[in-house]
């Protein structure tokens, strides 16, 4: 009988990478998707589960946009409800979001192998909430999946418990496997794409009309699809948006592909934009003064910026370099953690679990 887990979604970021391994799944695992609702607003969710043909999720808990510690522990205990309903063999997690955490907890509650999909990353923030969700989340994980080498050995650092395993990365697969069937962006001439959404760079208007002024001095035109949270603090604080800059709604997932690829720069503050600018080979220019992928950086496809001006401008005037090493694995993480998944559940001894 194929092992039966609980795999949480909460977020954009989690619903792309749910995407390829819920296909490598489809004959080996049977896996209930349930999905916090910490993304609500459709271009954030629906729009995305529907263009990434990811199966509908089972369950959808409705959480919303609390604050952390208050979202977490709503989803945690409808996390919880849904463990006693099930009766999994193990819940599945990944990345970094609240949604991450509350199925961490319940699980460790429940007696149940946790397995931790993007495990070992570290900003080194302390205002990032992703960060502490991570760490935590890393000490209470059984199965590690790291996606690539500097992940690995972040974990031995720091000793965790669990079993850790370099796979690759699930949202490379998704990048590799769609690039040849894309659709054309549409776009005439040439552009910098950009996204920005990290609480520090949207939640205090000097900071917000700083990222804004870095968009300025890109020195071309700029395609901006803004996330629901950014463009309200814009609206909110009456910031003026550079002539440069085309403010848009989100776009799907692969219209996102296409805008990148096209793209003869990308601005960011998203871990996942700054891989697939990487996987593109297209210049990035990230507007934080730090990244959890610190290859993008030493291969010199990267360069933190913060929100200075000055400093996004020469970071647009650099060369891209001659080389680009496949650090985040060859398009077959996803088949490698369902593989691990059934490997690790099969040997996994039967533990005393509690569903209450």
């Amino acid at each position: 009988m194929a092992p039966r887990i609980i795999s949480i979604i909460g977020s954009r970021p989690e619903i792309v990478q749910a995407a390829p391994l819920a296909l490598a799944f489809d004959d080996c695992v049977e896996e209930i998707l349930v999905h916090t609702g910490q993304h609500y607003d459709p271009q954030m969710s629906d729009l995305q589960i529907a263009d990434l043909k990811l199966p509908l999720p089972e369950y959808n808990l409705g959480v919303g946009s609390l604050p952390n510690s208050t979202g977490v522990e709503v989803a945690q205990r409808r996390i919880a409800r849904v463990i006693d309903r099930e009766r999994p063999d193990a819940v599945l997690v990944r990345g970094d979001t609240n949604a991450t955490l509350a199925g961490a907890r319940a699980a460790v509650d429940a007696g149940l192998p946790l397995l931790h999909v993007e495990a070992g990353l570290r900003s080194y923030r302390e205002d990032m909430p992703e960060e502490a969700n991570r760490i935590e989340t890393d000490g209470l994980s059984d199965a590690l999946f790291a996606p690539c080498e500097h992940a690995r050995e972040v974990l031995a650092r720091e000793g965790v418990g669990g079993e850790v395993f370099v796979t690759g990365d699930p949202l490379a697969d998704v990048l590799l496997a769609t690039r040849d069937r894309l659709p054309e962006s549409g776009e005439r001439g040439e552009y910098v794409l950009a996204t920005a959404h990290r609480n520090y760079n949207t939640d205090s208007p000097a900071r917000l009309a700083a990222v804004l002024d870095c968009l300025a001095a890109a020195g071309r035109r700029v395609i901006f699809p803004v996330h629901p949270r950014t463009r309200k603090s814009i609206e909110t604080w009456g910031l003026e948006v550079p002539t440069n800059v085309e403010v848009r709604d989100p776009v799907t997932y692969t219209q996102m592909l296409a805008l990148e690829r096209d793209a003869v720069a990308i601005a960011t503050d998203s871990g996942g934009v700054q891989r697939e600018a990487y996987l593109w080979g297209v210049p990035c220019v990230t507007m934080r003064e730090e990244t959890e992928w610190i290859e993008t950086v030493s291969t010199g496809w990267n360069t933190l910026v913060g929100a200075d001006a000055a400093a996004f401008q020469a970071a647009m005037e650099r060369s891209a370099p001659a080389e680009r090493p496949p650090i985040f694995g060859d398009g077959t993480a996803s088949r490698r953690i369902a593989g691990l998944t059934v490997a690790l559940l099969e040997q996994e001894p039967s533990r005393e679990r509690s569903y209450v």
